[in-house]
This record gives structure tokens, C-alpha cells and sequence, in this order.
């Protein structure tokens, strides 16, 4: 059976604009608010109110009436800051329909969300005002941007110097103890792993776990209430979303960013017989991919994927971005998944989809920060490189190789004569991924990483040659089966101090690496001081000291985070290391650093070079071209071997001394600053890296 209304329009850069689809949510104003719900296969829609205290208790029930757009809309004088209200919602039973006019529905819209029980939510109307006392977006270039992947709550739930109300929360987050942690090691951009309301998905509730990550959304504008202090959430709604304004207000005042990890591809509903909050008994066909038969096409993994080949699902994320980059002043988004929200009506993904297009060329989302994931688990998911220009990708390109060069290779070199490979693939990635990304993008479309939060942690990259998740509930099933990593000798705990001493070296070669790279470095919070989940690498459903962020530290983990904040020092000094474009032989281009490759014996690079195993050991200069800072060069050498080697200084015209700033083989970061002469040998450790200054 047909909806007797129209059928829903396809995604088009055109449709993206339609103003019938402006307002959508709740308006409210001197009299009430005005509800406004997208619909085209529902037959009749209703607007419940509720009593403020007792969410089962129904106080008044209006109709809502179609429009043009298929937009149906109720105005009500009970709508008022912090009414509590659903959507009924009637319509056919056909194939791909999920209609049952009983079930109270979420509006997707809705600022607030508050919880009655077990998938059983109401919306909140808020008004949401808010000073910001003039203070503005730090808008940090991206070329000096390194960026700090967090869990909100884990980041500050164990730190001694906030007070106990605070841990765990958004005000926690702004407390001037965790300003200055970021400030003292360097990082200009905070990512937040989902703070959009979530909920745990039921066969974690069977297992009695939480959905910890976040990466279950309920609904996109409400933020998560559980973050909020305890005086917020019991004030309501409107007192959690104040705090989020007053944190992202307060980090702005330090100049730092706030980036948040938005959820887009699929919702808490599930698969076919989850849970029904919202969209799918608003408009199951319109909202979710799926086949004729109503099947859902999931290529997210998680048992929906949201269609963004339709105008109604695609304006809602464009709206749901447009929302918390104006009115909560958000700095940047990263998109999980983003290959889903750029499948078309073919499910088939292209960078020109116009929802992809119209969040680069949003007016309102002018200067945030756009990073893509870029990939899904459907047919040709794998995307890295493919996205248009104005957004930047994770580069699972880089984390892999330079994860093979440190650790797997080194595996592979001990129980071989020589490592797998030569240098030329790991030269290439420190370069800024030329292979990888187009000129007209440029290095900095690169967002590298080595870890994530989905992975191992830096210290257990180095200290587990497998995953160990059996407190997941899935018999060690779940995660990633190829790591990359390399436990260099035994596997988890030691007291083997001469295992110990490689696993700290290593993972100095690895901050090393990332924050020396051309491209947009991520660190993981807590991996600059060596946080471990005891070789746990899927562990989204431990909230627990297994994955909170620990702040007391031994000697050597205050070792490890002073090589982080020297290595973030050295790439703002150091305009060489953070080129904005790739350079090109034939002409000079402002922006891009000139780069020379030199052996260990300080000749130009010969081509068997880049591929021997046996020659793992590069010199690598970079040259600034002026464009708004002074000129600069710098002078790299990596040794990807564990034998130690004698490195001579290459002669360059025009250089005459190199001055030595980091070397990741110092248990810890030395002050002296060592100057050589071109031409000078310089004994090498092995496996190790040395930066220099070229003067």
C-alpha cells in the first residue's frame, strides 16, 4: 500500500536549499512554539505534550497537519522552554514501512532529550540563549594545528586537581587544570568522540556493558546529558546545553578548538526490529537505505545506514552541522564514516554527492574544520584520497606504514637477514602522501595518525603482538586482527629492562614520526604518557579505569610526555615540517617546503636506495618557501634498522653548520643543542630518529 502523499525527493544540491524544509524542530515564541516534523508516507501525525514532572502522564495531544514539502506542522501554546513533548506518527504497513501510531517518536530535532527508561525518551523544547561575551573561534591555520583526540569523560573522570563534581564532565573539560595540560604539551584542537546523545545498544545491555565510545546517536542536536555535572541534569535540558556553551566558550577564550566526532551514517535504531525513537517510524522508507523488500542495505556495520541520497535525511545532518558550528560556536567536525553520507541513489560513492558539496560550500559552516573518515564497510568503501578539496582525511595510509617501518618490520628484520622493505614507501608518507593526495589538496589533507581510539593505545602498539579483548563479551572475536604491532620480545608485562628501554624507544620513533611529518598531526589522549588498556584494542564498551586517562605517572612516562612537548615546540618553529602545499620541480610554490633525500654517507638518494632492506637509513631536507613566515630548513635523519650506523652530514651550498635539536634515541629530551659542521660523522643508535636545524 502507497503513501497517499508524494514520494520522496532524491538528494540534490538544489534540494539541500528547499525552503520548505527551513524550521524544521521546534520554534518557539511569545504565545508557544510552533512543531514542525518531515514526513511523506505518514498518513496522520500527532504532537504530545507531557507533564513536566511525569513523563507517562500526557497532557494534551494536537494534530499536526501537512504541508508543502510534505512538512507537517501543529502549533501549540504548551510548547514552551522545557516542555517535554513526542511525535505519533500513522501510516502505511507496506514493505520498508514502520509506522504504529502508539509508539512515541523523538523529534529529530530536538535540542534536549530527557529519559523515562529503556529506549523510552521524550524530547525537550529549549531556547537555548547564551552569551558568549564576544569571545570568537580561534580559527587555528591548519598547517599549526595538531589535534587531540579525547574521550570527554575519560579525559578528566581520574584527574586528582579537578574537583570531584567536575571529572568526567563538559565543565571538567574547561577546567584551567586541563587548559593547562594542553597548553603545556602544545595541541591546539580538542576532538571529542561523540558528545551527540547516545544510548548503549541492547545486546551490550544483555551483556551488561555500555556503549562507552558513543557511536550509537539518538538524536544529532541534543547534546549528552550523562556528561553534564549532576546540577545540570537536574536542571534540565537547558542547564546541559548552557554548560556545553560555557566549555566550548571557555576553551575558545585559551585558543583552543573544540572538534567533535559526529555520527551521521547510522542511529541508534538498529537493525530491522531494534529499537523504534525516531526516524523510523517517522519515515523508515526515507530515511534509511534498504531494498525494495525493506531490507536495509547496511554498509555502516551497525545494522542501519542513514540514506543521504534523499533531501529530507540529507538537510538533516546539513542542519544538525549548521546548528552546533553556529549556535554552540563548534570549531570542526570529523565524520565517522563519511564514506555512507556521500553514497548516492545507487549507493554508490562519489565526492561530488551534494550533501558532500554543500557542507564544504555552507555559508554557515564557512572556516570549520572538515575531517573525513573516509571509509564504510559497503562495495568500494574504501575512499582515502578520494574526498574534494576543502576536506582533509584520516590517512589509514600513513598509520599503516609507519607502524610497519617501527614495529613489524623490526619483527620481520630480527627473524629474517633484513627488514621486508626499504625506506621509500615511509619516506613518502613523511612527506606529506604526494601518492595519496592530489596538488590541488596538498599535504594538509592528510590528517595523520599512528592511533586512535579504535586500536591499540601507543604503548601497547609496542607492548602486544596481539589483541587481547576478552572482557568485550565476543571471546576475543571483536576488533582489529592485524595491528601492525610488534611486543619486542614478550608479550604485555616485563620487568626485561633491556625490552623495556626498545618499547620506549619505539614509541619515541613513533610521536616522533607523526608530529615531525608534513600533514595534520592527531595524537590519542593519553598516549603522551604512554596510557595502556592492557592490550585491549575495541574496548568501546569499558567505562572503567581500563580506559580512563591515568594522571599519575612514573619517571619515564614524564620522560615520554616531554619528547611530545618538545616535538610539538620544534614543528611550530619549524615552518619546514608543516608545508600547506606539495612542491612542484618546475616552478617554486609559496607554502611548500623543497625537499633533498641524502643516504647515510650524505650522497643524493640513488634509486635501488629507496628499495634495498638492507639501506634503511635516510637523510631528509626540508626547505620552506616563504609565503608568511621567515625562510627555514631542517635536516631529519631516520635509521630503520637495529644496528647502529655512522651518518656523515651532507654538504648542501649555502649551509654551513647543523644544529641538533631532538633525538628520540635521549631517555629524555636534551637541552644542548649540539652544532655540526656539514661533512661531520654522526654515530646513529639504531632504530632511532635525529632532527636537526640547518643553518
Amino acid at each position: 500500500m502507497d503513501s497517499p502523499g508524494p514520494t520522496r525527493f532524491p538528494a540534490s544540491a538544489e534540494g539541500l536549499l528547499r525552503t520548505d524544509l527551513d524550521g524544521l524542530g521546534v520554534t518557539l515564541h511569545a504565545d508557544g512554539g510552533t512543531l514542525r516534523v518531515w514526513s511523506s508516507r505518514a498518513t496522520s501525525m500527532d504532537l504530545v505534550v507531557f507533564d513536566d514532572d511525569d513523563l507517562d502522564w500526557a497532557i494534551d495531544v494536537v494534530p499536526l497537519t501537512r504541508g508543502p514539502g510534505d512538512v507537517w506542522e501543529a502549533t501549540s501554546a504548551a510548547l514552551r522552554p522545557g516542555t517535554r513533548y513526542a511525535v505519533q506518527a500513522d501510516g502505511p504497513r507496506g514493505a520498508g514501512d514502520m509506522f504504529n501510531a502508539a509508539t512515541l517518536l523523538l523529534d529529530p530535532y530536538a535540542r534536549g532529550l530527557v529519559e523515562g527508561g529503556i529506549d523510552d525518551w521524550r524530547a525537550v523544547a529549549v531556547d537555548g540563549s547564551f552569551d558568549w561575551q564576544g569571545v570568537a573561534k580561534p580559527a587555528v591555520p591548519l598547517d599549526r594545528t595538531v589535534l587531540y583526540e579525547a574521550h570527554l569523560k575519560g579525559l578528566t573522570k581520574r584527574h586528582p586537581d579537578l574537583p570531584g563534581a567536575l571529572r568526567g564532565t563538559y565543565a571538567g573539560l574547561a577546567h584551567p587544570a586541563m587548559i593547562d595540560h594542553f597548553h603545556s604539551l602544545g595541541v591546539t584542537s580538542i576532538e571529542l568522540l561523540p558528545i551527540h546523545a547516545f544510548t548503549t545498544e541492547p545486546h551490550l545491555r544483555r551483556l551488561g556493558l555500555p556503549n562507552y565510545w558513543g557511536y550509537n546517536t539518538l538524536g544529532f542536536f541534543a547534546p549528552h546529558a550523562p556528561y553534564a555535572t549532576e546540577a545540570a541534569r537536574h536542571a534540565g535540558p537547558e542547564a546541559v546545553l548552557c554548560e556545553v556553551k560555557t566549555m566550548v566558550r571557555t576553551l575558545h577564550e585559551a585558543g583552543l578548538e573544540v572538534i567533535l566526532d559526529v555520527v551521521y551514517n547510522h542511529t541508534s535504531e538498529g537493525e530491522i526490529g531494534g529499537p523504534r525513537t525516531s526516524l523510523r517510524g517517522l519515515d523508515n522508507r526515507a530515511y534509511y537505505r534498504q531494498r525494495d523488500d525493506g531490507q536495509y542495505l547496511d554498509v555502516t556495520g551497525c545494522g542501519n545506514a542513514v540514506d543521504t541520497a534523499t533531501d529530507a535525511a540529507a538537510r538533516l545532518v546539513l542542519d544538525s552541522l549548521r546548528y552546533w558550528a553556529d549556535e554552540v560556536q563548534i570549531d570542526g567536525f570529523r565524520f565517522d564514516l563519511a564514506v555512507t553520507l556521500g553514497r548516492d541513489a545507487r549507493n554508490e560513492f562519489t565526492a561530488d554527492h551534494p550533501l558532500l558539496r554543500a557542507i564544504v560550500a555552507d555559508p554557515v559552516l564557512a572556516g570549520v574544520k572538515r575531517i573525513a573518515e573516509p571509509w564504510d564497510i559497503g562495495m568500494g568503501g574504501w575512499q582515502t584520497g578520494n574526498f574534494g578539496e576543502g576536506w582533509h582525511e584520516w590517512n589509514d595510509r600513513y598509520r599503516d606504514r609507519v607502524r610497519n617501518f617501527w614495529l613489524s618490520d623490526i619483527d620481520y628484520g630480527r627473524r629474517a637477514s633484513a627488514p621486508p622493505v626499504g625506506i621509500g614507501g615511509f619516506a613518502t608518507r613523511l612527506a606529506g602522501s604526494s601518492n595519496t593526495f592530489s596538488r590541488e589538496r596538498g599535504p594538509i589533507a592528510s590528517i595523520n595518525f599512528v592511533t586512535a581510539h579504535d586500536g591499540f593505545t601507543l604503548r601497547d602498539l609496542v607492548s602486544y603482538d596481539v589483541k587481547h579483548n576478552y572482557g568485550n563479551g565476543e571471546q576475543n572475536r571483536d576488533g582489529a586482527d592485524t595491528n601492525r604491532s610488534f611486543n619486542h620480545g614478550a608479550e604485555g608485562r616485563t620487568d626485561d629492562p633491556g625490552i623495556l628501554a626498545t618499547r620506549r624507544k619505539a614509541m619515541r620513533n613513533l610521536l616522533g614520526t607523526l608530529l615531525l611529518s608534513a600533514g595534520v598531526p592527531m595524537l590519542t589522549a593519553g598516549d603522551e604518557y604512554a596510557r595502556t588498556q592492557r592490550g585491549n584494542n575495541n574496548a568501546y564498551c569499558h567505562d572503567s579505569a581500563l580506559t580512563w586517562v591515568s594522571w599519575q605517572h612514573e619517571n619515564w612516562q614524564r620522560d615520554l610526555f616531554a619528547h611530545a612537548q618538545r616535538l610539538i615546540r620544534l614543528r611550530q618553529a619549524n615552518p619546514a615540517l608543516r608545508p600547506t602545499r606539495f612542491a612542484q620541480e618546475d616552478r617554486t610554490v609559496p607554502g611548500a617546503s623543497q625537499m633533498e633525500w641524502y643516504d647515510e654517507r650524505g650522497h643524493t638518494m640513488s634509486g635501488e636506495r629507496w628499495t634495498d632492506p638492507r639501506h634503511r637509513t635516510l637523510q631528509y631536507v626540508a626547505s620552506s618557501t616563504p609565503e608568511f613566515e621567515e625562510p627555514n630548513r631542517i635536516l631529519l635523519i631516520v635509521h630503520g634498522i637495529e644496528v647502529p650506523v655512522e651518518v656523515t652530514l651532507p654538504r648542501i651550498a649555502g649551509v654551513s653548520r647543523y644544529v641538533s635539536v631532538w633525538s628520540s634515541a635521549d631517555e629524555h629530551p636534551v637541552d644542548d643543542e649540539a652544532v655540526f659542521a656539514p661533512g661531520d660523522v654522526v654515530d646513529v643508535p639504531g632504530t632511532s630518529m635525529r632532527l636537526f636545524r640547518v643553518e
